[in-house]
């Protein structure tokens, strides 16, 4: 550039204040403008939204509000579950839901050991089969404590159940299988059956190898012992029912009648139990110097009439009216009413 070409300071300072009120400006008509700088490109904000990678192999086809219904039906079932093996196994057992996913069956067969107890199910009238399986770490140690054993941890045996051994883990699938049926009676009332026990997980196939499953895990502790149950449950199999797995439908199913069998088993643990009676003879009020003077033999008087039947109370409610007697030689009472409202008895 020549001396001729270079901009003076007043001009220098007159582009600067265009320039800052967004105008361009007028370049001199004998000097040539210089070319203008590329302006760098504005910074690229940033998007704070989170990005989710879809696999198109794995697709959920269990909505959310359906697997949020299953985690907490199953909760409530581990819990069942839990009381009803320490029982079994008179020793504490803690049952924990882990995780309730959806993935596919092949996914499912090839994360098994291999031996396993792999159990076949028929759930009625859903179309397909269940599979519980349970990992052989806790597995044995359940069947040492069913034949007597102690609390020590036993050493982990891989291979497949004996007959004997397949008989008594039959009783730990059925009570599984009991609960679950009375965690799903809410939803849908199933009839629960082993169909066959295999060893091998890679030998039995319920569904296409790329089908959706809900997979709900369990952890099982023994002691120091921990080890996994799986409860696989083929999509296609809940599919008709899925409206009735909805968050709007789950608290109606809820709230049921109770059932006859329910009222009867509450009623035979209710019938060993103790309960406080108290027969109620009179009543009368008298002075605290009275009181410090009676002595055996004194005579307190009340207005209450010989014939006027005794107020008996159970637990501190009133539910009977009564008379006194003597019985085989010792003091009773004669059950004469039934008090329907303990209400009205309570200034008795």
């Amino acid at each position: 550039m020549s001396s001729d070409e270079v901009l003076t300071q007043a001009e220098i300072e007159s582009l600067l204040a265009s320039v800052g009120k967004g105008k361009p400006a007028e370049a001199p008509r004998d000097v040539p403008t210089a070319p203008a700088a590329s302006s760098p490109p504005p910074p690229v904000k940033k998007s704070r939204e989170k990005i989710i990678p879809y696999d198109f192999k794995r697709p959920e086809r269990v909505g959310k509000e359906q697997m949020r219904s299953l985690q907490t039906l199953h909760e409530g079932f581990s819990r069942n579950f839990a009381a009803g093996l320490s029982a079994m196994l008179r020793c504490m057992v803690e049952v924990k839901l882990t995780s309730v996913d959806q993935l596919t069956y092949s996914e499912f067969v090839f994360s098994l050991d291999n031996p396993t107890c792999f159990n076949l199910i028929r759930a009625e009238p859903l179309e397909g089969h269940f599979i519980l399986d349970i990992n052989p770490t806790i597995l044995y140690p359940m069947i040492d404590r069913l034949l007597g054993g102690g609390r020590e941890p036993t050493p982990i045996t891989r291979r497949p159940l004996s007959e004997i051994e397949r008989r008594l883990v039959g009783r730990i699938t059925s009570l599984f299988l009991e609960e679950l049926k009375r965690a799903w009676e809410n939803v849908l009332p199933l009839e629960l059956s082993v169909v066959r026990v295999e060893s091998n997980p890679q030998l039995v196939q319920i569904v296409p190898p790329n089908e959706v499953i809900v997979l709900v895990s369990f952890e099982l502790a023994l002691g120091e012992v921990r080890g996994m149950a799986n409860l696989c449950i083929p999509y296609n199999a809940i599919e008709p029912i899925a409206n009735k797995l909805s968050a709007n439908s789950w608290a109606s199913y809820g709230k049921r009648q109770v059932s006859p069998d329910a009222t009867e088993r509450i009623g035979r643990a209710l019938r060993t139990s103790t309960v406080q009676l108290v027969v109620q003879l009179a009543r009368t009020t008298i002075t605290t110097q009275d009181l410090i003077g009676l002595r055996v033999g004194d005579i307190i008087t009340t207005k209450k009439d010989i014939h006027t039947p005794l107020l008996v109370r159970v637990e501190g409610i009133p539910k009977f009216l009564a008379r006194p007697g003597i019985f085989k030689g010792h003091k009773a009472i004669c059950i004469e009413d039934v008090i329907s409202d303990p209400a009205q008895a309570v200034g008795e």
